[in-house]
């Protein structure tokens, strides 16, 4: 009986990772439990060194092992460009595309008064003063469109209209591939809207 309590305990951990629901969550742990002990062990190790090995960068807020991160100590990367995201991982996604060489800066969160998160609870303030301190040209938001996505981008554009630098957001609109058929009004809307000359 000890061991299906336990069993139930490491289901119900998975099972609060975002995107898992409980039927992944008991296959996560079935798939440990079968397999090689020497996996979980190693698998346990490096979820215990994780908070200690990684750490949020003092300038951008991403996280790393080393302060500053290796983008913001890489010398061959524009910093006259800010990418502003909502949390650290979007960093990665942004990394991996190899489309932007500017420096990055993560927020924390989006304001969602409903959900107790206002502008002085994320990261708007080490912005402002990265933005005025280093000479920043352009700050991108690459925030997700949706509704507090939207309220942290009007309300970070208000506050950086005086500071010289330009302010741009990330196009949205159609996904390539996408079918006309399966598109939202609001998607639809924002593709007009984000149209290009060809």
């Amino acid at each position: 009986m000890t061991d299906l309590n336990t069993l139930d305990r490491l289901v119900a951990l998975f099972a609060k990772l975002p995107g898992i629901g409980k039927k992944s969550a008991g296959r996560l742990a079935y798939h440990i439990l079968d397999g090689d002990p020497a996996y979980a062990r190693v698998l346990a190790e490096q979820l215990l060194a994780l908070h200690g090995a990684i750490r949020r960068c003092s300038r951008c807020g991403s996280f790393t092992e080393t302060d500053p991160c290796p983008i913001c100590a890489d010398p061959g990367r524009d910093s006259s460009l800010i990418c502003v995201v909502e949390r650290a991982q979007d960093v990665r996604v942004i990394e991996e595309s190899r489309e932007f060489r500017g420096r990055f800066h993560v927020l924390g969160g989006l304001i969602a008064p409903l959900e107790g998160l206002n502008p002085g609870d994320l990261a708007i303030g080490q912005l402002l003063n990265r933005v005025r301190q280093d000479k920043i040209r352009e700050v991108i938001l690459a925030v997700n469109p949706t509704v507090e996505g939207d309220t942290t981008a009007l309300y970070l554009q208000k506050l950086l209209k005086d500071t010289g630098a330009e302010v741009t957001r990330l196009a949205s609109g159609l996904p390539v591939g996408g079918d006309l058929e399966y598109a939202d009004r609001l998607t639809l809307s924002r593709s007009f809207r984000g149209r290009v000359k060809l």
